[in-house]
């Protein structure tokens, strides 16, 4: 979408960095984004180093993480980051007023709505001419912690142990959060520009100076021959982060401006070029969209590790894992051989929240009611919503050809390979068809490109729902078994 004159300056903040912004001919608002994200990976360090839980309290360490939360929130957003204190307050209120059994439905509804308002002035606002980064991004980042902590306070007072999923029970909040807490893990710097959502536990655990510990505790270090526990540093965590972030940066400099998805409906291109070499642009176009979020999701985790926080433990080699707050992984993304498979590794913070606070708790039509959820929740543009319900139909057509014809190709090694080259291209493109409408945002753009491709995916989804037999599964069989479809809703940021 081409910008208006003098777009390269608009912003919503400070105006402090406008003579950079005009010297490299990057928008402000991104600017002050990559700024905010890089002074708070210098703060991370020294929060790490200077404030750890043996040199200062929680309270200190709650405190100065609110703080300078609350300073990038305002240099990044202006005045429009009232919107994410407005909320935070209201739903504190909610929180300490509401009685248990109704605590989670009282503070999604807040939240959800607030998010929905706001969602619909940025139309009014921007005209779909949206900001790279806005107040939304912080506010629904705001909005899945709200609701994921209210949930889990929940669980943790009004549910008896015997009625909750072992995750659950793990996650159950058992006390009310003061309100420095509260602040602090709704907007602590590390994670108040682009997230991502943790769990309330898990960041209580890390400013106490458990979070660590608990996980080294997992492992029988005797046996390993440690006399006592190791000391994980983040260190290699954070500079092979920041390489991956460097790689994805120079890509968004280089490719994303150059391969625009509105090419694919221009007319000129749709006269000339045949269907498989559109679809062959329509990959190439998406490959070009990634690098923003893979630079943006990658230094998020990286600022979080370097002040500690992300670790998972570790794994059967014995190597430290800081993938706790992960918010993706490229390998499987961009080799992935199934819909599910693809989803599951992108935006993965997003799929775990929709889980948690959707789809396990839906009493009917879990799958629907997440993607619902998850289009909500990304905004009020046309597009999204042609995403998701796109991306249910493909997701249950996926499904019902894997249940079908999978093992069909397992028999052999040559059957397998061919099995996987195929699942990979269908996937690829299947997604590209997908997310499309995410980045066109409008109807009128969205059905030219279908039309353009016939609706190819619609069709032969449709298709294959009608003539494949379907394996009906309870809900509560389902999330039993395997939970095929945990994270099906993942969001398409795209």
């Amino acid at each position: 979408m081409a910008e208006a004159p003098g777009a390269p300056h608009r912003t919503t903040g400070s105006t402090l960095l406008h003579p950079l912004s005009a010297l490299l001919g990057i928008p402000l608002d991104q600017i002050n984004f990559v700024a905010c994200q890089l002074f708070a990976l210098l703060a991370a360090f020294w929060f790490r180093i200077y404030l750890s839980p043996s040199h200062a309290s929680s309270a200190v360490r709650h405190a100065f993480a609110t703080l300078f939360g609350i300073y990038f929130a305002v240099f990044c957003f202006g005045w429009y980051s009232i919107h994410l204190f407005v909320l935070v307050m209201m739903s504190y209120g909610i929180m300490n007023m509401a009685s248990i059994p109704n605590i989670h439905r009282y503070s999604f509804v807040v939240a959800m709505g607030y998010l929905t308002l706001c969602h619909i002035s940025r139309i009014y606002i921007f005209h779909y001419g949206i900001l790279t980064t806005d107040f939304s991004g912080p506010l629904m980042i705001i909005t899945q912690k709200i609701t994921t902590l209210a949930c889990q306070l929940h669980d943790g007072i009004g549910r008896q142990a015997e009625e909750l999923t072992a995750e659950q029970n793990r996650l159950a909040v058992k006390s009310r959060p003061s309100l420095l807490e509260y602040l602090s893990y709704l907007l602590n710097f590390m994670s108040i520009i682009a997230g991502p959502c943790s769990n309330y536990k898990d960041y209580i655990a890390f400013i106490e100076g458990r979070h660590v510990h608990m996980k080294l505790l997992e492992v029988n270090w005797k046996q390993k021959g440690y006399d006592r526990l190791p000391d994980p540093s983040p260190t290699g965590a954070v500079m092979y982060k920041l390489c991956i972030t460097l790689v994805s940066l120079i890509l968004f400099l280089t490719l994303t401006k150059n391969f625009p998805m509105a090419y694919i409906i221009d007319n000129k291109f749709l006269d000339k070029t045949p269907f498989l070499s559109r679809l062959g642009y329509l990959y190439v176009v998406t490959q070009a969209a990634k690098p923003k979020y893979y630079f943006a999701w990658t230094l998020a985790d990286a600022v979080n590790n370097a002040a500690g926080y992300g670790f998972s433990g570790v794994d059967e080699r014995g190597t430290f894992r800081w993938d706790l707050l992960s918010n993706l992984n490229i390998w499987n993304i961009e080799t992935a051989t199934s819909f599910k498979m693809y989803i599951e590794n992108w935006n993965i913070q997003t799929a775990a929240w929709l889980k948690r606070v959707c789809y396990d708790r839906a009493p009917w039509y879990p799958t629907a009611l997440t993607f619902i959820l998850s289009a909500l929740w990304h905004g009020i543009y046309p597009g999204y919503y042609f995403t998701f319900l796109t991306g249910i139909l493909i997701t249950l057509a996926a499904r019902a050809i894997r249940n079908n014809c999978r093992h069909y190709f397992l028999s052999s090694v040559p059957l397998k390979i061919a099995y996987d080259i195929v699942t990979w291209a269908v996937t690829q493109l299947a997604v590209c068809y997908t997310v499309a409408p995410f980045v066109m945002l409008a109807v009128e753009p969205t059905i030219k490109f279908y039309k353009s491709v016939y609706f190819h995916m619609h069709i032969l989804s449709i298709l294959v729902l009608l003539l494949l037999p379907s394996r009906p599964q309870t809900h509560s069989v389902r999330r039993a078994q395997n939970q095929d479809m945990l994270n099906s809703s993942k969001s398409k940021d795209k």
